[in-house]
């Protein structure tokens, strides 16, 4: 397989299914995002973290993958003409949902309650896991302005919106792992 097609050279890419549309297009940005989300998330895995953390975050990996195919192909276009799926590939399900809560709700129970907004920082793992947050909801509002004009699988805006939750709850759980105090949002008296 060659890794340059030289389709791409006049600003057009294809979808799956075969539709060109501009490298600007909304659904090039939905997706293209979660790419850069996926290599967020590896960024996290690649730091000294426990092992079950570091499995997890692959296993968000595939999944960001799964997305980003499921957001590659039109509605129209996600079946053949004779009925048969056209990608070969897992859909995002409610049990990959499920998962980013029971996470989340393991987390918490070994951090203490939150009194105030926290700010990002403190170690630079969990400024990483503040920026995957970051971009994670960048990729939520670019996937929920596509839906507004084309019909998405709704899975995929819960999930991105579980796990950028997910992310928060995991950047304070890295906070305490690595004994690092954190520093509350204390606004200026002078506003």
């Amino acid at each position: 397989m060659n890794i340059y097609t030289k389709t791409g050279d006049k600003g057009q890419t294809s979808l799956f299914g075969g539709t060109r549309v501009p490298k600007y297009h909304l659904r090039i940005e939905a997706y293209g995002t979660i790419d850069e989300l996926n290599s967020y998330v590896g960024l996290l895995k690649d730091q000294k973290i426990d092992k079950s953390t570091a499995d997890t975050l692959l296993k968000i990996q595939n999944e960001l993958f799964t997305i980003g195919a499921m957001l590659a192909t039109p509605r129209d276009k996600e079946t053949l003409k004779n009925g048969k799926a056209r990608l070969n590939i897992p859909k995002i399900s409610k049990e990959e949902v499920d998962y980013l809560e029971q996470e989340i709700d393991t987390m918490q129970e070994t951090l203490p309650p939150m009194t105030n907004f926290v700010l990002p920082g403190g170690h630079q793992t969990v400024s990483f896991c503040h920026i995957a947050r970051c971009v994670c909801r960048r990729a939520e509002r670019l996937t929920v302005n596509l839906n507004e004009n084309e019909t998405i699988n709704e899975l995929i805006l819960t999930y991105l919106n579980r796990l950028s939750d997910y992310l928060f709850v995991l950047a304070r759980k890295l906070t305490y792992d690595n004994e690092i105090k954190e520093i509350p949002w204390v606004p200026s008296k002078n506003n």
